[in-house]
């Protein structure tokens, strides 16, 4: 495991970038552990060093986080420890070494979307939602031209051409003083295609327009909430900075932020990247027990695009937010009520009932 010579010097610590502009040292790995007993100054020399590295830092404590290593926690990208002290720096592992491995296998496949996300969490940790949207949208973008996800589209193949629905894909109802949007797109696994997004953007207009509209209730028919972008659409964008414009303009995430006192979404099934992104701009988010959570966006070469640098971070912290994303591990329903990306784990939730 590495420990870092830039606790004497903390110039060792920069990104090292290739000819061909890959960063060839994107991961740093400090057992805190070891700073224990270092002297005070050091400690907050290092931490204020971390803070500004364009590499990711990663910090392991297999003791308690004391109240010396707790700066060093969270300046890091994230920090690795064996028990959870409810700290929103840390991600508790039962096995570090193993996750440590995984957090290179991660970064070492995607180094350039994986350093790019760090540094935008540390922005869209700070920023209010529109600020931190137009980050995200630009980083985004920006990687839609990369090498790594250009090396995702030609290992996925072609992708299909998909009939349209002949239907609409958001269903909506009103009740009384409330608002019922489910998505309905099964077949699709409610995916979130253009067709679905504009859908969705027209609803929740409805509620943000429509001051009698007091509560919207967001759900999902099918076996799953939401399984992510629709993939079938991926790649097809040849205007990067058009892009950027309908990302920033043509999402409900802004919408669902500005109603969040409004709004509880109910999920279930996988809800997968843009899923759970915008569900966590809801003031309220309902799992069913089996509900599963991932972000696989890194591993295409991307970074979150529907917000989820933003709402995420916001719930969870953006210590761990960044080990949902740059591993894109599969996260429990357990888990995200302990970390509180959901508020509530309940019994029979799902398809398409509304909370």
């Amino acid at each position: 495991m590495d420990i870092d010579a830039s606790i004497r010097d903390p110039e060792e610590l920069d990104l090292s970038i290739r000819p061909d502009g890959a960063p060839d040292n994107p991961l740093l790995v400090i057992p805190f552990d070891a700073l224990e007993s270092a002297p005070a100054w050091r400690v907050e020399r290092l931490a204020a060093g971390l803070a500004e590295l364009m590499r990711l830092t990663v910090g392991v404590v297999r003791g308690p986080v004391t109240e010396r290593l707790a700066p060093l926690a969270e300046a890091a990208t994230l920090t690795l420890v064996e028990s959870d002290s409810g700290n929103r720096h840390t991600v508790r592992c039962a096995d570090i070494d193993a996750a440590v491995s995984r957090l290179r296998e991660a970064v070492g496949r995607s180094p350039r979307a994986s350093v790019a996300l760090g540094r935008l969490l540390r922005q869209t940790a700070v920023l209010d939602t529109v600020s931190g949207l137009a980050a995200e949208a630009a980083v985004y973008s920006m990687l839609l031209n990369g090498s790594e996800f250009r090396r995702w589209l030609a290992d996925r193949g072609a992708p299909r051409t998909v009939p349209p629905a002949g239907r609409p894909l958001v269903r909506v109802d009103r009740v009384g003083d409330a608002l019922a949007v489910v998505l309905d797109h099964a077949e699709r696994r409610n995916a979130l295609s253009y067709g679905l997004r504009e859908e969705l953007l027209a609803a929740v207009r409805v509620a943000d327009l429509d001051p009698s509209v007091e509560r919207v209730l967001l759900s999902g028919a099918g076996p799953v909430f939401c399984s992510g972008g629709d993939l079938d659409e991926f790649g097809t964008a040849t205007d990067l900075v058009a892009a950027y414009l309908v990302r920033l303009e043509r999402a409900p995430w802004r919408i669902l932020d500005r109603l969040r006192d409004r709004v509880t979404v109910t999920v279930h099934g996988a809800c997968i990247g843009a899923g759970i992104e915008m569900a966590a701009f809801a003031g309220r988010v309902v799992a069913a027990e089996t509900t599963v959570f991932r972000l696989p966006e890194v591993e295409m070469g991307l970074v979150p695009g529907a917000g989820g640098t933003v709402g995420i971070t916001r719930r969870v912290g953006r210590w761990r937010a960044a080990w949902m994303m740059l591993t894109g591990n599969v996260i429990d329903s357990e888990t995200a009520l302990r970390w509180r990306l959901v508020d509530e784990v309940r019994s029979g939730v799902g398809s398409g009932r509304a909370e």
